[in-house]
């Protein structure tokens, strides 16, 4: 028996969450059983629970979680993980799973990945979601070396990982940031400007050539307008502004569209590569004993981790 998480109704508010009891099945072709050694912590988790216009009830209870690192307890006949191989006792990363918040679980091995020793458990269960998000930002901006980007949330989960793969890429990037922020845009190779009031003119000094590309990560009226006064709409990219990109026909990406998934698949090894040789940090704020989930969801929401969150199996 196993524990993991789900939600017995759907609605953002975390009153519905329940840790219980499951069987963990054994692996058949193709799937692999993973020991849970850390469960990445995701604003997209408690997206998850939305109900939506038409919620399909069908689907309770949901199970949360999209990312874990862990050791393989059970590999199914036949079977490799996607970076090949793959035994009893490797340490591996598995991501876009249903139910990392959980002790064990089996997963397609199509999933699963070698962990690199470099990285631990907690940092590793955070990689591959924000890692490949911000990738595909880049990529669809166009951006190229001695070009500069401006970058809104820089300071967040994937702001952070924006910044570092830019700077490998020899791009220059304006983040935007609170004063407690700043620190943090800088450590990792940006230069940091504070949003509010006056956001387009502090932007301009910085770049009085201009801005080539913006990237929005949080999802603000502000970000939207200044940006789209910076650059051209084909040059803009936002992962937040949902309605507002529907609406007025702005590019958006995520990880449930086809093309999304496609991409951060394909990109799934450079960004652990990137990790295992130093070049790409992914900060951990804090963890969690598994059972106490529903507080580092709560954390979460308040907008301000200082970093990622991970969930830890209860001794």
């Amino acid at each position: 028996m196993a524990q993991r998480w789900i939600a017995t109704d759907f609605g953002t508010e975390l009153d519905n969450l329940e840790l219980v009891e499951a069987d963990v099945p054994a692996p058949g072709p193709g799937e692999v059983t993973i020991e849970v050694r850390a469960a990445g912590v995701n604003p997209a988790d408690r997206k998850h629970l939305a109900a939506g216009p038409d919620p399909d009830r069908s689907r309770l209870p949901l199970p949360i979680g999209y990312e874990v690192a862990g050791v393989l307890s059970a590999v199914g006949p036949d079977t490799e993980i996607a970076t090949g191989g793959g035994a009893v006792g490797d340490e591996v990363i598995a991501y876009r799973v249903s139910g990392g918040y959980a002790s064990a679980l089996t997963v397609p091995a199509a999933d699963v990945l070698a962990k690199p020793a470099a990285l631990d458990f907690p940092a590793a269960a955070n990689l591959l979601l924000v890692g490949t998000t911000a990738a595909e930002l880049l990529d669809v901006t166009g951006v190229r070396p001695g070009e500069t980007v401006l970058l809104h949330a820089a300071s967040g989960a994937v702001g952070v990982s924006v910044l570092q793969q830019a700077r490998l890429m020899g791009v220059r990037v304006i983040g935007t940031a609170g004063e407690s922020g700043a620190d943090v845009v800088r450590r990792f190779g940006g230069e940091p400007v504070r949003y509010g009031p006056g956001l387009e003119d502090r932007v301009r000094a910085l770049a009085p050539d201009g801005v080539h590309a913006a990237i929005d990560a949080v999802g603000t009226d502000e970000a939207i307008d200044v940006s789209l006064t910076l650059v051209a709409p084909d040059r803009f990219v936002t992962i937040a502004a949902f309605e507002r990109a529907q609406r007025d026909g702005l590019r958006i990406i995520s990880g449930k569209f086809p093309a999304s998934q496609a991409f951060r698949d394909r990109n799934r090894a450079r960004v652990i590569e990137l990790a295992a040789s130093g070049q790409l940090v992914v900060p951990v704020a804090r963890t969690f004993p598994l059972s106490e989930a529903v507080a580092a969801l709560e954390l979460l929401r308040g907008g301000h981790p200082g970093g990622k969150l991970a969930l830890l199996p209860d001794a």
